[in-house]
């Protein structure tokens, strides 16, 4: 595994300069504030001369108010221009210029486990930083129906971990920050770790963001639920009131073994199997088991968008 070098002048003037603030306040009625909380901060980085700046979704999701904070002290309101729920990606911007260099992109396959990398925040003034490796590429699963076919994972992990840079040493964005992870197995030990969402996913349909809000292609059916993969059982531990899977009685403690009548195994596999059978508004035939009983239900599906208060969009 190659050495970590020290910092240099370059990388912390530098590359770190687009590098900005973000905070947001969420209303209390907001689908995810029991979740995630009414008042968040976080970071993004600047990647277009216009000002567009690139973000982890859950900082601004439902926000009606966003202030970003440039290097220099400066803070302006923002706005999103759209939440990419497929990468997990946001996209916003000041409503007022805000001064600051813009962050080339790094090309996926020149970032590499064993690489060293910057991962690094905003905190005004002074740059949120620490040296790091990548010390994994592979899938990641989220609970909450989301699914990386190959997230970066590097050590030791950032502690201001949401929306930040990660950052290679030529000074190129190859990631934003999403979860710190405990227990992480990294050659044969656990460890904690940052899991980074690669930059490219959100590359190809930034423009129609943009123009548009979202992406351009339907919508994966969204069911509502929270699910654990507790030693090959896959356990539904919330359900978003209101939602699809609410409406169809699914309830915390439901465990699912079959989507459609197939079997499942693991949780990037149910919601895969999930989304293979259509676009949001499909039915979702789900065999579960309550109480030792096992029952067949079918989920009306929806959008995920539908049901988050829209906050201040563009």
């Amino acid at each position: 595994m190659p050495k970590i070098p020290q910092f240099t002048e370059a990388i912390t003037e530098s590359a770190l300069e687009p590098l900005v603030s973000v905070r947001s306040h969420v209303p209390d009625n907001a689908m995810t504030a029991g979740l995630l909380g009414t008042e968040r901060s976080g970071h993004g980085v600047r990647i277009r001369d216009d000002g567009l700046i690139v973000t982890v979704g859950y900082v601004v999701s439902e926000a009606d108010e966003i202030w970003i904070g440039s290097c220099d002290g400066m803070a302006a309101p923002g706005v999103v221009i759209g939440n990419d729920f497929q990468s997990g990606l946001a996209l916003i911007k000041p409503t007022i210029p805000l001064p600051g260099s813009v962050m080339k992109l790094g090309r996926p396959q020149d970032l590499n486990r064993g690489d060293a990398v910057t991962v690094a925040g905003s905190a005004g003034i002074e740059p949120q930083k620490i040296q790091a490796q990548v010390v994994a590429r592979q899938e990641f699963a989220g609970r909450w129906e989301y699914v990386l076919d190959d997230a970066i994972f590097t050590a030791p992990p950032h502690q201001h971990w949401s929306g930040g840079a990660l950052i290679d040493l030529d000074g190129l964005l190859h990631g934003i920050g999403s979860l710190i992870i405990q227990g992480f197995e990294v050659n044969g030990s656990l460890r904690t770790v940052n899991m980074f969402v690669p930059i490219e996913l959100i590359l190809p349909v930034i423009d129609e963001i943009c123009d548009h809000g979202r992406r351009l292609a339907p919508p994966r059916p969204w069911l509502g639920i929270l699910a654990h993969d507790e030693e090959g059982e896959l356990t539904i531990i919330g359900v978003y009131r209101n939602c699809p899977a609410d409406d169809a009685g699914l309830r915390p403690g439901d465990i699912v073994t079959k989507v459609n009548g197939q079997p499942i195994h693991g949780l990037a596999n149910l919601f895969r199997s999930v989304w293979k059978l259509g676009d949001a508004g499909v039915d979702v035939p789900l065999t579960i088991v309550r109480n030792s009983e096992r029952r067949e239900t079918v989920v009306k599906s929806s959008q995920r968008a539908a049901y988050l208060w829209k906050g201040t969009v563009q």
